[in-house]
């Protein structure tokens, strides 16, 4: 039962600190980028810090040597919204590849489409050209693009199907890929209000360069690392390995 308060007292900070970020963000709209940028990390740290005080989850990022010094592509593992909220800290600025209907979610929806993500209409022929076109612009203009590849949320000791949108990116334009591999599923599970405490594991992998390699090879080298790299983290915790 305690579990389950402090999980609804995390959602209560955590819808708060929102609302008062996007207005912020609203109010903002005439600086640049950047500077509207610096909102969204302040917004990670409250939220990660009333994480931990609320619910006793904590986290610890490793691989911190394999960031390069200029910004590139971050293929991500995708079990809950917790790496919404962590890879802000980690990947500055960033941008992210989301669905255009997320935009429309009031004052939420406002503040996020002022960020300018790369908001996508996944049912759309010309969804592939905008992650190629608006990616490419954003890379160039010295932000990093996080993309999810599965698409989704996937339960813990699963995987979805990695989408080949990201790695596309990364052939059509030389940029590098970033893997990142979590656990964050068995603390903060999809669909799910309960937090369970403990610490997760976030990992950032080598980069992969994508010179040379074709979009679908990029793919398979991101999905086994992650998947490699998180059915060693659920081992450490004798979990069981992730399935298809």
């Amino acid at each position: 039962m305690l579990m389950w308060i402090r999980s609804w007292l995390f959602y209560l900070g955590l819808v708060i600190v929102t609302i008062f970020s996007a207005l912020l963000v609203m109010a903002t709209f005439p600086l640049p980028y950047d500077k509207r940028y610096v909102i969204v990390s302040h917004w990670a740290h409250v939220n990660l810090w009333w994480l931990r005080v609320t619910c006793g989850l904590d986290h610890h990022v490793e691989g911190w040597e394999n960031i390069p010094d200029t910004p590139t592509i971050v293929l991500s593992k995708h079990q809950s919204a917790w790496e919404t909220i962590s890879l802000n800290l980690i990947f500055q600025p960033q941008v992210w590849v989301l669905k255009r209907e997320l935009l429309r979610i009031p004052i939420f929806g406002w503040g996020l489409a002022l960020l300018e993500p790369i908001a996508i209409d996944r049912s759309a022929r010309s969804a592939m050209g905008q992650i190629l076109s608006q990616g490419r612009a954003k890379l160039d203009s010295g932000c990093w693009v996080v993309i999810f590849p599965e698409g989704t949320r996937v339960a813990a000791g699963t995987r979805g199907r990695y989408h080949v949108g990201g790695a596309r990116l990364a052939e059509r334009t030389g940029y590098p890929v970033v893997p990142v591999a979590h656990n964050a599923g068995d603390y903060w599970a999809r669909n799910s209000v309960l937090k369970k405490p403990g610490k997760i594991k976030l990992v950032i992998g080598p980069v992969i360069e994508s010179e040379g390699k074709r979009g679908s090879e990029l793919n398979r080298l991101v999905e086994a690392w992650i998947e490699n790299k998180v059915a060693e983290l659920r081992a450490q915790q004798g979990l069981d390995q992730p399935s298809t």
